[in-house]
């Protein structure tokens, strides 16, 4: 009898074993979830700092603004340009003479005038605004006063600083498409004759602007929120399967608890 007794008090519940095993499932479930949603978010907050690269204008922009450029170049006499800096690092140029042709110095352009976007982008960490600086350069042969009458009449064709910011391989190259009508304009140069139709590939339009932010990382922000989701799905599901252990738990206590009585019975 004493070793049914011991067995009696040594043995454990099957309440306890259940809500144990349980909640080691729920923590561990939880835990593996945290540690994903954790590199999930660092992933797409900790991709701010790569987003700060000035992207060059794509390949279909560059084509169609050197097509441009060279009609406007065989008419006027004149060669055109663009450079595009990433806080005073080369990113992009091109001409009438071609994609990643700088005008400046090639002695083939004794006279040319070239729009020069100089962008910066900062991190998200950082308090500072991104910036650009828009200005256009020429041969000597041009008074500092045109060139600076041409750089502001840039923003009559949208292309201010927020356009550069928002979509600077766009705006530089659009802005070069403008220049022969600014020079001509300013008096330097005759003006180029207007295209009887539009010429294929031109620039597309300005997209939109949106925050860059959201729209450059959506697609991790919803493996995130997927994540807590699960975490969520876990929760319930532990929660379901301990209700289930008690409820078969109790019966089993009470018929441990009548065997106990009846034992103590004979005993007696």
């Amino acid at each position: 009898m004493a070793a049914q007794r011991s067995d009696l008090t040594g043995a454990k519940s099957p309440v306890s074993s259940g809500k144990s095993a349980t909640g080691k499932q729920i923590l561990g479930g939880l835990g593996v979830v945290a540690v994903i949603g954790l590199c999930a978010l660092a992933g797409v907050f900790g991709a701010s700092d790569s987003g700060t690269d000035v992207p060059a204008p794509v390949t279909d922009e560059r084509a169609a603004t050197v097509s441009i450029l060279q009609r406007a170049a065989d008419s006027q006499g004149i060669c055109y340009g663009w450079k595009l800096l990433d806080w005073t690092n080369p990113t992009d140029a091109g001409s009438n003479l071609g994609e990643g042709v700088a005008v400046n110095t090639d002695p083939r352009c004794p006279r040319y005038v070239e729009v020069v976007a100089n962008i910066r982008y900062t991190s998200e960490s950082s308090e500072a605004s991104d910036s650009a600086e828009i200005h256009v350069e020429g041969s000597s042969d041009f008074g500092d006063a045109d060139l600076s009458a041409m750089a502001s009449g840039l923003a009559r064709f949208g292309l201010d600083e927020d356009a550069f910011i928002d979509d600077p391989g766009w705006a530089v190259t659009r802005a070069a498409t403008t220049l022969p009508l600014l020079a001509a304009e300013a008096g330097l140069v005759e003006p180029a004759p207007t295209p009887t139709a539009a010429p294929a590939g031109s620039p597309s339009p300005l997209p939109a602007a949106g925050n860059d932010f959201w729209r450059d990382r959506w697609g991790g922000l919803l493996a995130a929120v997927g994540l807590f989701l699960l975490a969520a799905l876990l929760v319930a599901v532990g929660v379901v399967q301990r209700r289930r252990q008690r409820r078969v738990a109790v019966p089993a206590q009470r018929a441990g608890a009548s065997t106990a009585q009846s034992r103590t019975r004979e005993k007696a």
